[in-house]
């Protein structure tokens, strides 16, 4: 017997329907996201690699850029590394640094004895103040302007044959370091080359965004670029990375009396683009599966569905129960309600009245009223009347209409 009772199913025991019905809404959600992310890692493979990636074909990649320099027999060669950076540095080589400003101190004095020793051509693409002080001492970046098609207004002959291009971001000043200013905003250079005491140059780019593959076409964008990247047979693409293990090593700043200036956050980046597109896409899958879990518990917010109890409970307990909740709430109108149509049911068939006409004060008093005749003044108020104010008077109502009940079925 004692085996029987503890393997009989009971209410509190979910069957295993019960499971999945509850269940089924997270196991599609994480089957949707699931297939989701199978999806869009399928579909972001190949040839999508980042922002400036001469291998992205994505809208803000720079594939185009390079397959034309490709064309024109310049070889393009894509490094991670600082180490593999500096190593291909030479006279016959332009090194372009696509994100300057995420190289550590450390990194960027490398980067700028490496540059002078080859005595090449150095491309950096929107450098901030702290990356100018270590890779163009002497250069000062000033607040960016918005980009947009802009004149060359120089002797620059790759901005003349260029024309006008898309371009703005940051603007810089070097005084008689610059051996061109162009395409000024306010009177302020988005493009200046400084000549080194070398053969060597350094290009300096406000804005990358005739880089971009959705802008190259836009203007003289792409003319400009490959003539700033194509001017030397072998192009080193500097994809700058967290990872390289080069950006651990020396202390940042050390050996550097660093200005008020130096020591400011670099603004020339905005947050956005310091995040790895791999986690903006985490982010949106992880919305989208918040949204379905949304969706799945709302059914919860339907209507009440009747439960059998696992044990038996007595009327009075949940009378009671009732009683304390109004209580607690001072829901006295509730309370009274209640009463009174309880003692309106059954006083409507000892005054000969239909259980449908039970609430209708026309049909009712005048019944009572002829089975107890002394009451008929005060049986409106006592049936149908406002809800109590307190507690006292509620119980006075009580008393009053168990009074009631009692001269009913004496008459």
């Amino acid at each position: 017997m004692t085996k029987a009772l503890a393997t009989s199913p009971t209410s509190a025991s979910p069957t295993p329907l019960q499971v999945w019905n509850r269940t089924r809404g997270l196991m599609l959600a994480l089957l949707i996201l699931i297939v989701a992310g199978i999806t869009l890692a399928a579909v972001r493979s190949g040839d999508h690699h980042g922002r400036l990636d001469p291998r992205s074909a994505d809208p803000q990649g720079s594939r185009a850029v390079a397959e034309l320099l490709k064309r024109s027999g310049v070889s393009v060669d894509v490094v991670t590394t600082l180490d593999e950076a500096t190593t291909a540095a030479g006279p016959d080589t332009t090194l372009l640094v696509t994100a300057p400003n995420l190289l550590t101190s450390y990194q960027q004095r490398r980067l700028s004895t490496a540059a002078a020793d080859a005595a090449g051509r150095t491309v950096l693409l929107a450098p901030g103040h702290l990356a100018l002080h270590q890779l163009a001492p002497g250069v000062r970046a000033q607040p960016i302007s918005p980009v947009r098609p802009r004149p060359p207004r120089c002797d620059l002959p790759a901005a003349r044959n260029a024309g006008a291009v898309e371009i703005g971001g940051i603007r810089y000043t070097a005084g008689a370091l610059a051996t061109a200013s162009c395409y000024p905003s306010d009177g302020l250079a988005t493009l200046l080359v400084i000549q080194e005491q070398r053969a060597g140059d350094t290009v300096l780019l406000g804005s990358s965004t005739l880089l971009h593959n959705n802008r190259l076409a836009q203007q003289g964008n792409a003319s400009l670029a490959l003539q700033l990247l194509g001017s030397r047979p072998h192009l080193v693409w500097y994809l700058p990375s967290l990872s390289d293990p080069s950006a651990h090593e020396g202390e940042r700043g050390s050996g550097d009396e660093a200005t008020e200036e130096d020591s400011a956050a670099d603004d020339s980046a905005s947050f956005m683009d310091l995040i790895p597109s791999g986690w903006l896409w985490g982010t949106l899958q992880l919305a989208f599966a918040a949204v379905l879990v949304a969706i799945w518990r709302s059914r919860r917010l339907g209507p009440l569905v009747t439960e059998r109890l696992p044990v038996a409970i007595q009327a009075s307990e949940t009378t009671e129960g009732r009683a304390r909740l109004y209580r607690k709430t001072n829901a006295r109108d509730r309370a009274a309600d209640s009463l009174r149509a309880s003692t309106r049911i059954r006083l409507a068939p000892l005054a000969g009245v239909s259980p449908r006409d039970a609430h209708s004060p026309e049909v009712l008093l005048p019944a009572i009223s002829a089975r107890v005749p002394g009451r008929g003044g005060d049986l409106n108020p006592l049936l149908f009347g406002p809800a109590p104010t307190d507690n006292a008077a509620l119980v006075l109502l009580t008393d009053q209409l168990d009074a009631l009940e009692r001269e009913v079925r004496t008459s």
